[in-house]
């Protein structure tokens, strides 16, 4: 008997009072995974326990995160975004799709909620541009190819320029047994976001990578974090949650090449405009403040 098929859902775009379709990966993009799981490490991950969820109450502790934010879709939907320019946001491509037609959302309905907490924020953004990711095809069948562009990046339409919401910079390329966290609003912690300090890259293939991070509807675009440097940045945004046996796990769609290719799209869209640059050398100032257990 072969092994058990991961069942894989779309982990936001949460909408209240609309089921989403449980998908499955195949057989050779399960046989990958496993195979980047388990290879040179005899077997086992080789990594070490995940942390719990701490949900961010206090200013205190939401201290270095308020450029993670909720991105309201609409119709009481919303899905996870950060900041990683003044006037940018990343989160996933599939955000910007209507679940039940397929079509694109309107861009007048969504709203970056900057730092979101107990019903206030520290900036309200609308809108101005937002560009998909050219090889993500939205409705198609599960696939690594698919979560591999499950990307989108926003033009807000005003820039946020606030000392406590500094943008993130990028991370290098992820690695296998990396040490990483996830900040995330969700279904059932909408009005606060969540930071998991500790999880892992539990494997890589092909732009995606494997996650024991905890993530849940409304977590689609939530920033994936390593610490390079004592600083934060960003390698991944999730993309979806999936089953493996009796194991939870996230995909995430890794963003070091992604990103430029989604700039380049919001500068072809507006030729007269300066697109901030992105890369490594982004530097946070303002220090994130990390918990503990």
């Amino acid at each position: 008997m072969g092994p058990r098929r991961p069942l894989l859902h779309r982990s936001a775009g949460f909408r209240r009072g609309l089921g989403l379709r449980a998908l499955r990966l195949g057989v050779a993009v399960l046989a990958g995974l496993m195979m980047a799981l388990t290879a040179g490490s005899g077997g086992s991950a080789g990594t070490g326990a995940d942390g719990p969820l701490h949900p961010l109450v206090t200013g205190d502790q939401s201290r270095g995160w308020g450029a993670v934010g909720r991105l309201e879709l609409g119709a009481g939907g919303f899905c996870t975004a950060a900041l990683v320019a003044p006037d940018l946001v990343l989160t996933a491509a599939h955000c910007l799709f209507d679940g039940t037609t397929g079509g694109r959302l309107p861009l007048a309905g969504l709203e970056f909620r900057a730092g979101w907490r107990n019903g206030r924020a520290e900036a309200f953004r609308g809108i101005r541009r937002g560009a998909v990711h050219p090889g993500y095809a939205h409705g198609k069948a599960a696939s690594v190819g698919r979560v591999r562009h499950d990307l989108a990046l926003l033009q807000l339409d005003r820039a946020i320029r606030l000392p406590g919401l500094v943008p993130f910079g990028i991370a290098s390329q992820p690695g296998q047994g990396d040490a990483v966290g996830v900040v995330s609003y969700a279904r059932d912690r909408s009005d606060v976001a969540s930071l998991q300090e500790l999880c892992h890259v539990l494997a890589g293939i092909d732009g995606v990578v494997m996650l024991s991070c905890e993530v849940d509807f409304g977590a689609s675009g939530a920033p994936v974090f390593r610490i390079e440097d004592g600083v934060p940045r960003i390698l991944s945004v999730v993309s979806a949650k999936a089953e493996m046996g009796a194991r939870k796990v996230a995909l995430g769609t890794v963003i070091h090449d992604g990103l430029e290719v989604l700039r380049a799209r919001l500068a072809a869209d507006d030729p007269g405009g300066a697109m901030p640059r992105l890369g490594l050398g982004m530097v946070r100032s303002a220090g994130a403040k990390f918990l503990r257990p």
